[in-house]
Protein backbone atom coordinates (compact mmCIF):
# COMPACT_ATOMS: atom_id res chain seq x y z
CA UNK A 1 0.00 0.00 0.00
CA UNK A 2 2.69 2.52 1.01
CA UNK A 3 4.58 2.57 -2.29
CA UNK A 4 1.41 2.98 -4.33
CA UNK A 5 0.07 5.76 -2.11
CA UNK A 6 3.39 7.61 -2.01
CA UNK A 7 2.95 8.48 -5.69
CA UNK A 8 -0.03 10.58 -4.53
CA UNK A 9 1.81 12.63 -1.91
CA UNK A 10 0.52 16.23 -2.21
CA UNK A 11 3.68 17.98 -3.42
CA UNK A 12 4.43 15.20 -5.90
CA UNK A 13 0.94 15.55 -7.37
CA UNK A 14 1.23 19.33 -7.55
CA UNK A 15 4.48 18.96 -9.53
CA UNK A 16 2.90 16.22 -11.68
CA UNK A 17 -0.02 18.38 -12.81
CA UNK A 18 2.21 21.44 -13.29
CA UNK A 19 4.44 19.40 -15.59
CA UNK A 20 1.83 17.38 -17.49
CA UNK A 21 -1.02 19.93 -17.76
CA UNK A 22 0.67 23.28 -17.07
CA UNK A 23 -1.91 25.43 -18.85
CA UNK A 24 -5.02 23.72 -17.49
CA UNK A 25 -7.01 25.91 -15.11
CA UNK A 26 -6.80 24.57 -11.57
CA UNK A 27 -8.31 27.26 -9.31
CA UNK A 28 -11.02 29.85 -9.99
CA UNK A 29 -11.17 32.69 -7.47
CA UNK A 30 -14.10 35.17 -7.39
CA UNK A 31 -13.05 38.78 -6.82
CA UNK A 32 -14.77 41.59 -4.95
CA UNK A 33 -15.85 43.30 -8.20
CA UNK A 34 -17.69 40.21 -9.42
CA UNK A 35 -14.98 39.08 -11.82
CA UNK A 36 -12.97 35.89 -11.38
CA UNK A 37 -9.27 35.13 -11.52
CA UNK A 38 -8.10 31.80 -12.89
CA UNK A 39 -4.90 30.05 -11.83
CA UNK A 40 -3.30 27.32 -13.95
CA UNK A 41 -1.47 24.39 -12.43
CA UNK A 42 1.85 25.86 -13.56
CA UNK A 43 1.02 29.25 -12.03
CA UNK A 44 0.01 27.72 -8.70
CA UNK A 45 3.23 25.71 -8.55
CA UNK A 46 5.42 28.67 -9.55
CA UNK A 47 3.76 31.05 -7.06
CA UNK A 48 4.03 28.50 -4.25
CA UNK A 49 7.76 28.09 -4.97
CA UNK A 50 8.25 31.87 -4.88
CA UNK A 51 6.51 32.20 -1.52
CA UNK A 52 8.44 29.16 -0.29
CA UNK A 53 11.66 31.00 -1.16
CA UNK A 54 10.60 33.87 1.11
CA UNK A 55 9.76 31.46 3.94
CA UNK A 56 13.05 29.59 3.48
CA UNK A 57 15.11 32.76 3.84
CA UNK A 58 13.69 33.28 7.32
CA UNK A 59 15.96 30.41 8.42
CA UNK A 60 13.39 28.91 10.76
CA UNK A 61 14.08 25.33 11.89
CA UNK A 62 12.72 22.64 9.58
CA UNK A 63 9.22 21.64 10.58
CA UNK A 64 8.31 25.05 12.02
CA UNK A 65 4.57 25.68 12.31
CA UNK A 66 3.08 28.32 10.03
CA UNK A 67 -0.61 29.14 10.33
CA UNK A 68 -3.25 30.10 7.78
CA UNK A 69 -6.04 32.30 9.17
CA UNK A 70 -8.41 32.95 6.30
CA UNK A 71 -11.61 32.03 4.54
CA UNK A 72 -11.18 29.65 1.61
CA UNK A 73 -9.44 31.07 -1.41
CA UNK A 74 -6.97 30.16 -4.13
CA UNK A 75 -4.27 31.85 -2.07
CA UNK A 76 -5.13 29.59 0.90
CA UNK A 77 -4.14 26.60 -1.23
CA UNK A 78 -0.97 28.26 -2.50
CA UNK A 79 0.05 29.28 1.02
CA UNK A 80 -0.41 25.68 2.18
CA UNK A 81 1.76 24.40 -0.67
CA UNK A 82 4.41 27.08 0.01
CA UNK A 83 4.63 26.11 3.68
CA UNK A 84 5.23 22.49 2.69
CA UNK A 85 7.74 23.37 -0.05
CA UNK A 86 9.72 25.41 2.47
CA UNK A 87 9.95 22.38 4.76
CA UNK A 88 7.41 23.47 7.35
CA UNK A 89 4.07 22.40 8.87
CA UNK A 90 0.79 24.17 8.09
CA UNK A 91 -1.68 25.03 10.86
CA UNK A 92 -5.10 26.08 9.53
CA UNK A 93 -7.21 28.29 11.81
CA UNK A 94 -10.94 28.88 11.49
CA UNK A 95 -11.60 32.44 10.23
CA UNK A 96 -14.53 32.77 12.65
CA UNK A 97 -12.86 32.26 16.04
CA UNK A 98 -12.56 34.70 18.91
CA UNK A 99 -9.30 36.55 19.44
CA UNK A 100 -8.59 34.42 22.51
CA UNK A 101 -9.00 31.21 20.49
CA UNK A 102 -6.72 32.52 17.74
CA UNK A 103 -4.08 33.33 20.35
CA UNK A 104 -4.48 29.89 21.96
CA UNK A 105 -3.86 28.03 18.70
CA UNK A 106 -0.93 30.19 17.63
CA UNK A 107 0.74 29.94 21.03
CA UNK A 108 0.04 26.23 21.47
CA UNK A 109 1.42 25.49 18.01
CA UNK A 110 4.38 27.84 18.60
CA UNK A 111 3.72 29.32 15.18
CA UNK A 112 6.50 31.33 13.58
CA UNK A 113 4.17 33.07 11.12
CA UNK A 114 0.58 33.34 10.01
CA UNK A 115 -0.95 34.03 6.61
CA UNK A 116 -4.01 36.26 7.11
CA UNK A 117 -6.78 36.61 4.54
CA UNK A 118 -10.48 37.39 4.57
CA UNK A 119 -12.04 36.74 7.97
CA UNK A 120 -15.55 35.57 8.75
CA UNK A 121 -16.12 36.96 12.24
CA UNK A 122 -18.32 39.81 13.46
CA UNK A 123 -15.30 41.05 15.46
CA UNK A 124 -12.42 40.83 13.04
CA UNK A 125 -10.37 43.42 14.95
CA UNK A 126 -10.43 41.17 18.02
CA UNK A 127 -9.30 38.20 15.91
CA UNK A 128 -6.32 40.14 14.59
CA UNK A 129 -5.50 41.42 18.06
CA UNK A 130 -5.20 37.78 19.11
CA UNK A 131 -2.09 37.32 16.94
CA UNK A 132 0.94 37.46 19.27
CA UNK A 133 3.38 40.27 18.54
CA UNK A 134 6.25 37.87 17.84
CA UNK A 135 4.38 36.01 15.08
CA UNK A 136 5.22 37.22 11.57
CA UNK A 137 2.14 38.20 9.53
CA UNK A 138 1.79 37.85 5.76
CA UNK A 139 -1.40 39.32 4.30
CA UNK A 140 -3.07 37.38 1.50
CA UNK A 141 -4.67 39.40 -1.34
CA UNK A 142 -8.10 38.73 0.24
CA UNK A 143 -7.18 40.44 3.54
CA UNK A 144 -9.42 43.45 4.20
CA UNK A 145 -8.47 44.75 7.64
CA UNK A 146 -5.23 46.38 8.72
CA UNK A 147 -3.40 44.92 11.67
CA UNK A 148 -4.02 46.69 14.99
CA UNK A 149 -1.65 49.35 16.38
CA UNK A 150 -0.07 49.94 13.01
CA UNK A 151 1.75 46.61 13.13
CA UNK A 152 3.79 45.82 10.04
CA UNK A 153 3.08 42.86 7.79
CA UNK A 154 4.32 41.32 4.59
CA UNK A 155 2.13 41.65 1.50
CA UNK A 156 1.61 38.53 -0.58
CA UNK A 157 1.90 40.04 -4.07
CA UNK A 158 5.02 42.05 -3.20
CA UNK A 159 6.76 39.07 -1.63
CA UNK A 160 5.94 36.79 -4.56
CA UNK A 161 7.20 39.38 -7.05
CA UNK A 162 10.42 39.86 -5.11
CA UNK A 163 11.47 36.21 -5.11
CA UNK A 164 12.55 33.70 -7.71
CA UNK A 165 11.11 30.19 -7.32
CA UNK A 166 12.80 28.15 -4.59
CA UNK A 167 15.35 25.97 -6.39
CA UNK A 168 15.41 22.24 -5.72
CA UNK A 169 12.83 22.10 -2.93
CA UNK A 170 13.29 19.06 -0.69
CA UNK A 171 10.86 16.22 -1.34
CA UNK A 172 8.78 15.79 1.82
CA UNK A 173 8.82 12.24 3.13
CA UNK A 174 5.56 10.35 3.60
CA UNK A 175 6.05 10.09 7.37
CA UNK A 176 6.88 13.77 7.89
CA UNK A 177 4.35 15.93 9.69
CA UNK A 178 2.38 17.90 7.08
CA UNK A 179 -0.25 19.70 9.11
CA UNK A 180 -1.70 20.17 12.58
CA UNK A 181 -5.48 20.48 12.41
CA UNK A 182 -7.07 21.91 15.54
CA UNK A 183 -10.42 20.31 16.24
CA UNK A 184 -13.43 22.62 16.10
CA UNK A 185 -14.12 21.78 19.72
CA UNK A 186 -17.71 20.85 20.57
CA UNK A 187 -16.38 20.50 24.12
CA UNK A 188 -13.31 21.94 25.81
CA UNK A 189 -10.16 23.34 24.26
CA UNK A 190 -9.32 22.29 20.69
CA UNK A 191 -6.71 19.57 20.28
CA UNK A 192 -4.00 19.75 17.63
CA UNK A 193 -4.26 16.66 15.41
CA UNK A 194 -0.96 15.86 13.68
CA UNK A 195 -1.08 14.25 10.24
CA UNK A 196 1.76 13.12 8.00
CA UNK A 197 1.87 13.49 4.23
CA UNK A 198 0.85 9.89 3.60
CA UNK A 199 -2.43 10.40 5.48
CA UNK A 200 -3.09 13.48 3.36
CA UNK A 201 -2.49 11.44 0.21
CA UNK A 202 -4.71 8.58 1.38
CA UNK A 203 -7.61 10.95 2.08
CA UNK A 204 -7.72 12.17 -1.50
CA UNK A 205 -6.97 8.77 -2.99
CA UNK A 206 -9.84 7.13 -1.07
CA UNK A 207 -12.28 9.67 -2.53
CA UNK A 208 -11.00 9.19 -6.06
CA UNK A 209 -11.24 5.44 -5.67
CA UNK A 210 -14.82 5.60 -4.35
CA UNK A 211 -16.21 8.15 -6.84
CA UNK A 212 -13.94 7.88 -9.91
CA UNK A 213 -12.93 11.55 -10.03
CA UNK A 214 -11.07 12.83 -13.10
CA UNK A 215 -9.71 16.22 -14.24
CA UNK A 216 -13.13 16.82 -15.81
CA UNK A 217 -14.74 17.01 -12.37
CA UNK A 218 -15.38 20.25 -10.50
CA UNK A 219 -15.80 21.12 -6.83
CA UNK A 220 -16.78 24.25 -4.93
CA UNK A 221 -14.61 24.91 -1.89
CA UNK A 222 -16.69 26.74 0.73
CA UNK A 223 -16.78 24.68 3.95
CA UNK A 224 -13.90 25.93 6.15
CA UNK A 225 -10.54 24.61 4.97
CA UNK A 226 -9.53 24.58 8.64
CA UNK A 227 -11.92 21.63 8.95
CA UNK A 228 -10.97 18.21 7.65
CA UNK A 229 -14.06 17.90 5.39
CA UNK A 230 -13.20 20.54 2.79
CA UNK A 231 -9.47 20.00 3.19
CA UNK A 232 -10.06 16.46 1.91
CA UNK A 233 -13.01 16.96 -0.46
CA UNK A 234 -11.49 19.88 -2.34
CA UNK A 235 -7.75 20.30 -1.70
CA UNK A 236 -6.54 16.69 -1.36
CA UNK A 237 -9.15 15.39 -3.82
CA UNK A 238 -8.05 17.94 -6.43
CA UNK A 239 -4.37 17.10 -6.05
CA UNK A 240 -4.95 13.36 -6.42
CA UNK A 241 -7.48 13.51 -9.27
CA UNK A 242 -6.53 16.76 -11.00
CA UNK A 243 -10.04 18.18 -10.71
CA UNK A 244 -10.83 21.89 -10.89
CA UNK A 245 -11.72 23.97 -7.84
CA UNK A 246 -13.95 27.03 -7.55
CA UNK A 247 -14.21 29.18 -4.42
CA UNK A 248 -17.08 31.09 -2.85
CA UNK A 249 -16.95 34.69 -1.62
CA UNK A 250 -19.43 34.01 1.17
CA UNK A 251 -23.11 33.72 2.02
CA UNK A 252 -24.10 36.78 0.00
CA UNK A 253 -22.70 35.34 -3.23
CA UNK A 254 -22.99 31.63 -2.48
CA UNK A 255 -25.84 30.92 -4.89
CA UNK A 256 -24.07 32.75 -7.71
CA UNK A 257 -20.79 31.02 -6.89
CA UNK A 258 -22.51 27.63 -6.94
CA UNK A 259 -24.25 28.36 -10.23
CA UNK A 260 -20.96 29.51 -11.77
CA UNK A 261 -19.02 26.46 -10.58
CA UNK A 262 -21.73 23.90 -11.42
CA UNK A 263 -19.85 21.29 -9.38
CA UNK A 264 -19.93 17.63 -10.28
CA UNK A 265 -18.85 16.63 -6.76
CA UNK A 266 -20.62 18.49 -3.97
CA UNK A 267 -20.24 17.98 -0.23
CA UNK A 268 -22.40 19.75 2.32
CA UNK A 269 -23.89 19.34 5.76
CA UNK A 270 -27.57 18.42 6.29
CA UNK A 271 -28.35 21.90 7.57
CA UNK A 272 -27.44 23.43 4.20
CA UNK A 273 -29.21 20.68 2.23
CA UNK A 274 -32.27 21.53 4.35
CA UNK A 275 -31.95 25.23 3.48
CA UNK A 276 -31.92 24.37 -0.23
CA UNK A 277 -35.18 22.48 0.23
CA UNK A 278 -36.73 25.30 2.25
CA UNK A 279 -35.84 27.81 -0.47
CA UNK A 280 -37.61 25.69 -3.09
CA UNK A 281 -40.64 24.97 -0.91
CA UNK A 282 -40.98 28.68 -0.16
CA UNK A 283 -41.74 29.15 -3.86
CA UNK A 284 -43.44 25.82 -4.55
CA UNK A 285 -45.35 24.25 -1.63
CA UNK A 286 -44.40 20.60 -1.15
CA UNK A 287 -47.77 19.09 -2.16
CA UNK A 288 -47.69 21.06 -5.39
CA UNK A 289 -44.05 20.15 -6.05
CA UNK A 290 -44.73 16.46 -5.41
CA UNK A 291 -47.58 16.52 -7.93
CA UNK A 292 -45.40 18.27 -10.52
CA UNK A 293 -42.58 15.77 -10.10
CA UNK A 294 -45.00 12.84 -10.36
CA UNK A 295 -46.26 14.07 -13.73
CA UNK A 296 -44.36 12.06 -16.41
CA UNK A 297 -44.41 14.97 -18.85
CA UNK A 298 -43.77 17.85 -16.46
CA UNK A 299 -41.49 16.08 -13.96
CA UNK A 300 -38.19 15.97 -15.90
CA UNK A 301 -38.39 19.67 -16.79
CA UNK A 302 -39.21 20.67 -13.21
CA UNK A 303 -36.28 18.62 -11.87
CA UNK A 304 -33.88 20.26 -14.29
CA UNK A 305 -35.17 23.76 -13.51
CA UNK A 306 -34.88 23.29 -9.75
CA UNK A 307 -31.41 21.79 -9.87
CA UNK A 308 -30.25 24.51 -12.26
CA UNK A 309 -31.59 27.22 -9.93
CA UNK A 310 -29.65 25.63 -7.07
CA UNK A 311 -26.49 25.25 -9.15
CA UNK A 312 -26.64 21.48 -8.72
CA UNK A 313 -27.68 20.42 -12.21
CA UNK A 314 -24.24 18.96 -13.01
CA UNK A 315 -23.74 17.14 -9.70
CA UNK A 316 -23.02 13.45 -10.16
CA UNK A 317 -21.77 12.81 -6.61
CA UNK A 318 -23.93 14.58 -3.99
CA UNK A 319 -22.54 13.90 -0.51
CA UNK A 320 -23.22 14.91 3.06
CA UNK A 321 -21.53 14.44 6.39
CA UNK A 322 -21.00 15.84 9.91
CA UNK A 323 -24.56 14.94 10.98
CA UNK A 324 -27.35 12.52 9.99
CA UNK A 325 -29.77 13.49 7.24
CA UNK A 326 -33.48 12.88 7.90
CA UNK A 327 -34.85 10.09 5.65
CA UNK A 328 -37.57 12.31 4.20
CA UNK A 329 -34.93 14.86 3.16
CA UNK A 330 -32.91 12.12 1.45
CA UNK A 331 -36.07 11.02 -0.36
CA UNK A 332 -36.83 14.63 -1.38
CA UNK A 333 -33.49 14.86 -3.16
CA UNK A 334 -33.87 11.39 -4.64
CA UNK A 335 -37.13 12.60 -6.18
CA UNK A 336 -35.08 15.38 -7.79
CA UNK A 337 -32.60 12.84 -9.13
CA UNK A 338 -29.85 13.21 -6.50
CA UNK A 339 -28.86 10.01 -4.69
CA UNK A 340 -27.51 11.43 -1.43
CA UNK A 341 -24.32 9.67 -0.32
CA UNK A 342 -23.17 9.90 3.28
CA UNK A 343 -19.48 10.19 4.14
CA UNK A 344 -18.22 9.65 7.67
CA UNK A 345 -14.89 10.34 9.29
CA UNK A 346 -13.05 12.38 11.87
CA UNK A 347 -10.23 14.88 12.03
CA UNK A 348 -8.26 12.12 13.74
CA UNK A 349 -8.39 9.82 10.70
CA UNK A 350 -8.36 12.50 7.99
CA UNK A 351 -11.99 11.54 7.22
CA UNK A 352 -10.84 8.13 5.97
CA UNK A 353 -13.39 5.92 7.69
CA UNK A 354 -16.77 5.10 6.06
CA UNK A 355 -18.55 6.22 2.93
CA UNK A 356 -21.60 5.36 0.87
CA UNK A 357 -21.12 4.45 -2.75
CA UNK A 358 -23.59 5.30 -5.52
CA UNK A 359 -26.54 2.96 -5.66
CA UNK A 360 -25.67 1.17 -2.41
CA UNK A 361 -26.85 3.57 0.27
CA UNK A 362 -28.94 2.45 3.22
CA UNK A 363 -30.91 5.14 5.01
CA UNK A 364 -29.82 5.32 8.63
CA UNK A 365 -26.32 3.97 7.93
CA UNK A 366 -23.16 6.00 7.27
CA UNK A 367 -21.84 3.50 4.75
CA UNK A 368 -19.16 0.84 4.58
CA UNK A 369 -15.47 1.06 5.49
CA UNK A 370 -13.38 3.16 3.15
CA UNK A 371 -10.06 2.27 1.54
CA UNK A 372 -8.13 -0.23 3.72
CA UNK A 373 -10.15 0.65 6.83
CA UNK A 374 -10.81 -1.91 9.56
CA UNK A 375 -13.79 -1.37 11.87
CA UNK A 376 -15.19 -3.14 14.89
CA UNK A 377 -17.49 -2.45 17.85
CA UNK A 378 -16.04 -2.26 21.36
CA UNK A 379 -18.01 -4.89 23.32
CA UNK A 380 -17.57 -2.87 26.52
CA UNK A 381 -19.56 0.19 25.46
CA UNK A 382 -20.72 -0.26 21.84
CA UNK A 383 -18.26 2.34 20.51
CA UNK A 384 -17.01 2.16 16.92
CA UNK A 385 -13.27 1.51 16.71
CA UNK A 386 -11.50 2.21 13.42
CA UNK A 387 -8.01 1.47 12.15
CA UNK A 388 -7.37 3.67 9.12
CA UNK A 389 -4.45 4.46 6.79
CA UNK A 390 -5.44 8.09 7.39
CA UNK A 391 -4.94 7.81 11.13
CA UNK A 392 -3.28 10.66 13.00
CA UNK A 393 0.23 10.62 14.38
CA UNK A 394 -1.28 11.89 17.61
CA UNK A 395 -2.31 15.04 19.44
CA UNK A 396 0.35 17.75 19.41
CA UNK A 397 2.01 18.06 22.84
CA UNK A 398 -0.52 15.72 24.41
CA UNK A 399 0.65 12.10 24.59
CA UNK A 400 -1.82 11.37 27.40
CA UNK A 401 -4.86 12.26 25.27
CA UNK A 402 -3.32 10.40 22.33
CA UNK A 403 -3.08 7.27 24.46
CA UNK A 404 -6.72 7.68 25.52
CA UNK A 405 -7.84 7.98 21.89
CA UNK A 406 -6.17 4.82 20.59
CA UNK A 407 -6.51 1.20 21.76
CA UNK A 408 -3.50 -0.96 22.55
CA UNK A 409 -3.79 -2.61 19.12
CA UNK A 410 -3.95 0.67 17.24
CA UNK A 411 -7.68 1.30 16.73
CA UNK A 412 -9.00 4.86 17.03
CA UNK A 413 -11.86 5.43 19.44
CA UNK A 414 -14.44 7.39 17.41
CA UNK A 415 -16.76 8.28 20.29
CA UNK A 416 -19.73 7.14 18.19
CA UNK A 417 -21.88 4.30 19.48
CA UNK A 418 -23.73 2.00 17.12
CA UNK A 419 -23.78 -1.30 15.29
CA UNK A 420 -22.24 -2.91 12.21
CA UNK A 421 -24.37 -5.16 10.02
CA UNK A 422 -23.28 -8.25 8.10
CA UNK A 423 -22.23 -6.15 5.07
CA UNK A 424 -20.12 -3.75 7.10
CA UNK A 425 -22.58 -0.85 7.15
CA UNK A 426 -22.32 1.21 10.33
CA UNK A 427 -25.36 2.70 12.08
CA UNK A 428 -24.79 5.47 14.65
CA UNK A 429 -27.10 5.42 17.65
CA UNK A 430 -25.40 8.04 19.80
CA UNK A 431 -22.23 9.51 21.22
CA UNK A 432 -20.39 7.62 23.94
CA UNK A 433 -19.91 10.74 26.09
CA UNK A 434 -23.21 12.55 25.39
CA UNK A 435 -25.56 10.21 27.24
CA UNK A 436 -26.86 11.74 30.48
CA UNK A 437 -28.72 10.40 33.49
CA UNK A 438 -32.16 11.67 34.50
CA UNK A 439 -33.34 12.06 38.09
CA UNK A 440 -34.84 8.58 37.78
CA UNK A 441 -31.38 7.09 37.25
CA UNK A 442 -32.01 6.24 33.59
CA UNK A 443 -29.56 7.11 30.80
CA UNK A 444 -30.73 9.07 27.76
CA UNK A 445 -28.78 9.12 24.45
CA UNK A 446 -29.80 12.44 22.85
CA UNK A 447 -28.59 11.96 19.26
CA UNK A 448 -31.40 9.76 17.98
CA UNK A 449 -34.07 11.94 19.60
CA UNK A 450 -32.51 15.03 18.05
CA UNK A 451 -32.43 13.38 14.63
CA UNK A 452 -36.18 12.75 14.80
CA UNK A 453 -36.92 16.33 15.82
CA UNK A 454 -34.59 17.84 13.22
CA UNK A 455 -36.38 15.93 10.46
CA UNK A 456 -39.28 18.39 10.74
CA UNK A 457 -39.22 21.46 8.50
CA UNK A 458 -39.96 23.79 11.41
CA UNK A 459 -36.78 22.76 13.27
CA UNK A 460 -33.51 24.34 12.16
CA UNK A 461 -31.46 22.83 15.01
CA UNK A 462 -32.11 21.20 18.35
CA UNK A 463 -30.46 19.97 21.51
CA UNK A 464 -31.90 17.42 23.95
CA UNK A 465 -30.96 18.08 27.59
CA UNK A 466 -32.20 17.19 31.05
CA UNK A 467 -29.41 15.75 33.17
CA UNK A 468 -30.79 15.43 36.70
CA UNK A 469 -34.38 16.19 35.69
CA UNK A 470 -37.28 13.74 35.77
CA UNK A 471 -37.58 13.70 31.97
CA UNK A 472 -35.49 15.07 29.11
CA UNK A 473 -36.55 18.12 27.14
CA UNK A 474 -35.42 19.73 23.90
CA UNK A 475 -34.19 23.22 23.03
CA UNK A 476 -35.25 24.24 19.53
CA UNK A 477 -34.05 26.85 17.07
CA UNK A 478 -36.85 27.36 14.57
CA UNK A 479 -36.39 27.39 10.81
CA UNK A 480 -37.38 30.24 8.47
CA UNK A 481 -40.45 28.19 7.50
CA UNK A 482 -41.68 28.33 11.10
CA UNK A 483 -40.93 32.04 11.33
CA UNK A 484 -43.50 32.77 8.62
CA UNK A 485 -46.26 30.86 10.42
CA UNK A 486 -48.28 32.24 13.30
CA UNK A 487 -47.36 31.23 16.84
CA UNK A 488 -50.60 29.29 17.30
CA UNK A 489 -49.83 27.24 14.20
CA UNK A 490 -46.26 26.60 15.31
CA UNK A 491 -47.44 25.63 18.80
CA UNK A 492 -49.86 23.08 17.40
CA UNK A 493 -47.28 21.65 14.99
CA UNK A 494 -44.59 21.35 17.67
CA UNK A 495 -46.99 19.78 20.17
CA UNK A 496 -47.92 17.17 17.56
CA UNK A 497 -44.25 16.63 16.74
CA UNK A 498 -43.47 15.99 20.42
CA UNK A 499 -46.24 13.41 20.62
CA UNK A 500 -45.12 11.75 17.41
CA UNK A 501 -41.51 11.48 18.57
CA UNK A 502 -42.48 10.29 22.05
CA UNK A 503 -44.47 7.37 20.65
CA UNK A 504 -41.26 5.69 19.45
CA UNK A 505 -39.22 6.39 22.59
CA UNK A 506 -38.90 4.38 25.77
CA UNK A 507 -40.74 5.95 28.74
CA UNK A 508 -37.59 7.37 30.34
CA UNK A 509 -36.59 9.03 27.02
CA UNK A 510 -39.88 10.81 26.33
CA UNK A 511 -39.69 14.57 26.09
CA UNK A 512 -41.44 16.57 28.78
CA UNK A 513 -41.54 19.71 26.68
CA UNK A 514 -40.07 21.55 23.72
CA UNK A 515 -38.49 24.94 24.39
CA UNK A 516 -38.26 27.45 21.55
CA UNK A 517 -35.29 29.73 22.16
CA UNK A 518 -35.09 33.14 20.47
CA UNK A 519 -31.37 33.19 19.69
CA UNK A 520 -29.90 32.06 16.40
CA UNK A 521 -27.29 29.34 16.90
CA UNK A 522 -24.33 30.57 14.90
CA UNK A 523 -20.60 30.11 14.60
CA UNK A 524 -20.15 33.73 15.67
CA UNK A 525 -21.90 33.29 19.02
CA UNK A 526 -20.17 29.99 19.67
CA UNK A 527 -23.26 27.77 19.80
CA UNK A 528 -22.31 25.66 16.77
CA UNK A 529 -19.04 24.63 15.17
CA UNK A 530 -18.06 25.87 11.69
CA UNK A 531 -19.72 22.74 10.28
CA UNK A 532 -22.91 23.43 12.29
CA UNK A 533 -22.48 20.76 14.95
CA UNK A 534 -24.30 21.87 18.08
CA UNK A 535 -22.05 22.73 21.02
CA UNK A 536 -24.06 21.02 23.71
CA UNK A 537 -21.99 22.36 26.62
CA UNK A 538 -22.28 25.96 25.37
CA UNK A 539 -26.06 25.68 24.97
CA UNK A 540 -26.44 24.26 28.45
CA UNK A 541 -24.22 27.02 29.81
CA UNK A 542 -26.29 29.70 28.09
CA UNK A 543 -29.74 28.41 29.06
CA UNK A 544 -29.01 26.22 32.09
CA UNK A 545 -30.15 28.81 34.62
CA UNK A 546 -33.66 28.58 33.14
CA UNK A 547 -33.95 24.78 33.07
CA UNK A 548 -35.62 24.54 36.48
CA UNK A 549 -38.25 27.21 35.76
CA UNK A 550 -39.07 25.56 32.44
CA UNK A 551 -39.44 22.19 34.16
CA UNK A 552 -42.02 23.69 36.53
CA UNK A 553 -44.25 25.00 33.73
CA UNK A 554 -47.27 23.07 32.50
CA UNK A 555 -47.05 23.87 28.79
CA UNK A 556 -45.54 21.26 26.50
CA UNK A 557 -44.26 23.98 24.14
CA UNK A 558 -42.52 26.91 25.83
CA UNK A 559 -41.31 30.08 24.15
CA UNK A 560 -38.23 31.26 26.04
Amino acid sequence: MSAAIDAYLPLRRLAHWAQTTPDAVYLTQPLADGAVREFTWAEVHDTALRMAAHLAEQAWPAGSRIAILSKNSAWWYVADFAIWLAGHVSVPIYPSLTGDSVRYVLEHAEAQAVFVGQLDSSDRAAMLAGIPADVKVIRLPTAREALPDGRASGEWDALVAAHAPLPNPRDRGPEEVATIIYTSGTTGLPKGVMHHFRAMAVSGYALKLAYNATPDDRVLSYLPLAHVADRVASEMHSLVAGLRVWFSQGLDTFTADLQRARPTFFLSVPRLWTKFRQAINARIPQPQLAAMLADPDQGPLVRKQILTQLGLDAVRVPTFGAAPMPPDLQQWYLDLGLDMLEVYGMTENMAVSHRTRAGSGRIGYVGQPSYQVEARIDPANGELLVKSPGQMIGYYKDPAKTAEAVTDDGFLRTGDVGSIDADGYFRITGRAKEAFKTAKGKYVAPAQIENRLAAHGYVEACCVAGSGFAQPFALLMLSPAAATAGRDTVNAVLAALREQVNTVLDPHERLDRLIVVPDAWTVDNGLVTPTFKVKRAELEKRYGSQFQSWAEQRETVIWA
